[in-house]
């Protein structure tokens, strides 16, 4: 199945199931796609209207940016699952067999490939997405803000599939490495999603 062409029924259905893939991987790539058109919809009802005209070339450029996000996303949801097709053929490798370590560590890095990249695109989306919350139209505001928060659980999620494979690396420089990286991404990003949610929902209340 091409999960990026499957209706949302038939990706839940699967996600569901007991299929090794999609996982949680092509889910977070998902919901960062879903959390990006949001934003991008800010855009879409900013563009043209003479209110926010002093904006609107920053807002179109910022709106390919976001097309092309939610395109790589959404790619994001295929490649996981063909990025963890390997770790999951050599965990049915025999535990005698010599190669079975080398072959399980090179998957395991493969596997982390995908979700690194997933959280890379998130905090793209997010920085444009505050843009957005800041300068786009008042009258769907509040879509920036969920914005925020769908690609933020994104972040966090993607972030969980690739913690769950360096804990198993014998490779500890590359496994620290990474989780560094993927640590600050988390430490900056979360932080940009929650200022942006809550400079949205307090903006209701003034």
């Amino acid at each position: 199945m091409d999960f990026a062409q499957a209706s949302c029924t038939e990706f839940v259905t699967v996600l569901a199931s007991n299929a090794p893939v999609p996982g949680g991987g092509g889910a977070s790539a998902l919901v960062a796609a879903i959390g990006t058109a949001l934003g991008n919809m800010v855009g879409s009802l900013t563009v043209g209207k003479k209110k926010y005209a002093d904006v609107e070339e920053e807002i179109i450029s910022l709106k390919a940016k976001c097309d092309k996000l939610q395109a790589d996303l959404l790619a994001q949801i295929e490649l996981d699952a063909k990025g963890f097709e390997p770790l999951s053929k050599a965990y049915g490798i025999p535990r005698d067999n010599p190669d079975r370590d080398r072959i399980l560590e090179e998957a395991t890095v493969v596997a982390c490939q995908v979700p690194v990249k997933i959280m890379e695109l998130c905090c793209e989306a997010l920085d444009a997405i505050a843009v957005f919350a800041a300068k786009g139209s008042r009258l769907a505001v509040s879509d920036a803000g969920c914005g925020a928060v769908c690609v933020k659980a994104a972040l966090q999620a993607a972030s969980l599939n690739v913690f769950i494979n360096t804990k198993t690396l014998k490779n500890r420089e590359l496994a620290e490495e990474m989780n560094k990286k993927c640590l600050g991404m988390l430490d900056k990003y979360c932080a940009l999603a929650d200022e942006v949610f809550n400079t949205v929902k307090d903006g209701f209340f003034q």
